[in-house]
């Protein structure tokens, strides 16, 4: 029995010995009760409290006091979610060759730099999700010295099982690359490599990235195992050092992907307790990211790769999205609010309504930065005009929209390049760090996943050392550079209204 049941219990208990303990005070004064009205009174209260006392003493009792706590939700999931570690948060970004992004400006750490830093800590295990792998320039027959870093990554891997250090990796099914040849060169070095069929699963993708180094190391963020995320695509992600709490939760993730990589594998129903999270939106983990007190919870999708404890990733968007008081910055390759593939095309404009809410009844600064390339959908368009249209200071409704044009360059000879892969909002709340792009079917029949941070300020007073300012920082650079373009000044001219290029 709860704690409170039992202190209800006590009280009804007593309250009917105090009410007659009342009247023998009140009586006693004016003389009017026998003695032995008296002395029978005096008995039932001496009972009364007799009773009271044992109910207490059982109270007492240790382990049944234990199970009156752990029943309480806040105190269980407060022990459940938080972490003592000291772990450090990095933000990681790769710039295309050729592109000046100016100097004295918010820069996060070399994707080069921080997976090669990974893989140089790792001593036991190392768990890779990736929609697929092309590290070589061979794998899409392209003759680029920029597949160099990609090339280096793909040797570090295959060396890692001679280190014996175990290595598993997933991948999509359907795929990107169906002529790559890096997963076959994985297993001949030892390496385990499943592939899942979300096509026949869910009808989609596994559209994910991130690594799990340790079980303690961990790596979330726009890039595929692609030779062209180090060099030829604008990449953000976060790497997180020694939060083993994070990992564990990610690895349970990894896990589901790996248990539906098996030969006719289905989706459980429900997923068994072992995937169950005790962190999430309601229960993030709180742990100190470097130096700065923190609130964190791992999002995911699609809903039917989610057990019901794990935040669905479209419900950790939209909730950022709602608590925000003063601006939301997003930063996504694709914003398409309906669905675009299997011969889907619904309207879904979940997300598009969120942020117009937003602007509209909170007066929220709401400004969208999407990626232009020439491989953009000329679908788009419609939409981020509608969009942008609505953008009115006067009326203090302030909704922009901008794309990000990448120059081709001297690199037009090499597919699916020269775009900004990012995709993460800010708010003056929040960090949100995710793997997929903002339509229907990411959201309802993809696998991503989407890191939630919130912290405080740190004691220095500079919102740049949190994750949080520095990204909310990278944002005012991307959005201010040259390579930023009003919907209203693009032109025919431009790389990403250019005929699509062919794989």
């Amino acid at each position: 029995m709860p704690v409170s049941s039992r202190l209800e219990e006590t009280q009804q208990l007593t309250s009917p010995y105090k009410s007659l303990h009342d009247n023998y005070v009140s009586n006693k004064r004016s003389s009017k009760w026998p003695i032995a009205a008296l002395l029978g009174a005096g008995c039932l209260i001496v009972l009364g409290i007799l009773l009271a006392m044992a109910v207490i003493e059982r109270l007492k009792n240790k382990d049944e006091i234990n199970a009156a706590l752990n029943s309480h939700p806040t105190v269980a999931c407060y022990d459940q979610t938080s972490s003592d570690e000291q772990s450090s948060i990095i933000l990681v970004e790769s710039i295309p060759c050729c592109m000046d992004i100016g100097s004295n400006v918010t820069f996060g750490k070399n994707l080069y730099e921080a997976w090669t830093d990974l893989l140089s800590l790792a001593t036991k295990q190392i768990d890779v999700a990736s929609f697929y792998w092309t590290l070589t320039g061979e794998d899409i027959n392209v003759n680029s010295s920029t597949d160099r870093p990609g090339r280096d990554i793909l040797e570090r891997f295959k060396v890692l099982p001679s280190r014996n250090i175990s290595v598993r990796v997933v991948a999509s099914i359907p795929t990107l690359s169906p002529n790559s040849t890096d997963l076959k060169i994985l297993k001949e070095n030892g390496i385990q490599v499943r592939r899942v069929n979300f096509g026949h699963l869910t009808k989609g993708i596994l559209h994910t990235k991130f690594w799990i180094v340790d079980r303690k190391h961990l790596y979330i963020g726009s890039a595929n195992m692609d030779w062209r995320a180090l060099t030829q695509v604008k990449e953000l992600g976060v790497v997180i050092y020694n939060s083993s709490s994070l990992a564990t939760d990610l690895q349970k993730i990894f896990q589901s992907y790996w248990e539906m990589g098996r030969s006719n594998a289905s989706i459980p129903d429900p997923w068994p307790s072992r995937y169950d999270t005790g962190i999430n939106k309601e229960r993030p983990l709180l742990v100190n990211l470097s130096g700065a007190p923190s609130q964190v919870y791992i999002a995911a999708s699609p809903p039917a790769f989610c057990p019901d404890s794990r935040t669905r990733d479209l419900d950790a968007i939209l909730s950022i999205i709602r608590d925000a008081q003063w601006f939301i910055h997003v930063t996504v390759m694709e914003f398409y609010p309906a669905s675009k593939f299997f011969h889907l095309h619904g309207y879904w404009p979940v997300i598009e309504d969120a942020l117009k809410q937003s602007a509209f009844e909170r007066n929220v600064s709401v400004r969208l930065l999407v990626s232009c390339g020439r491989d953009t959908d000329p679908s788009v368009w419609p939409f981020l005009k509608s969009l942008d249209a609505l953008h009115s200071p006067r009326d203090n409704i302030n909704i922009e929209v901008k794309v990000y044009v990448i120059p081709v360059g001297n690199q037009s000879h090499i597919p699916y390049a020269r775009f900004s892969h990012n995709k993460y909002m800010v708010t003056d709340k929040v960090a949100y760090i995710g793997t997929s792009n903002w339509s229907a079917d990411y959201f309802n029949t993809t696998a991503g996943v989407g890191l939630v941070v919130s912290q405080d300020v740190l004691p220095s007073g500079l919102p740049g050392n949190t994750l949080h300012g520095q990204l909310n920082a990278v944002f005012d650079r991307d959005w201010i550079s040259q390579y930023a373009i009003r919907l209203d000044e693009l032109d025919q001219d431009h790389d990403c209204l250019l005929p699509k290029s062919t794989p």
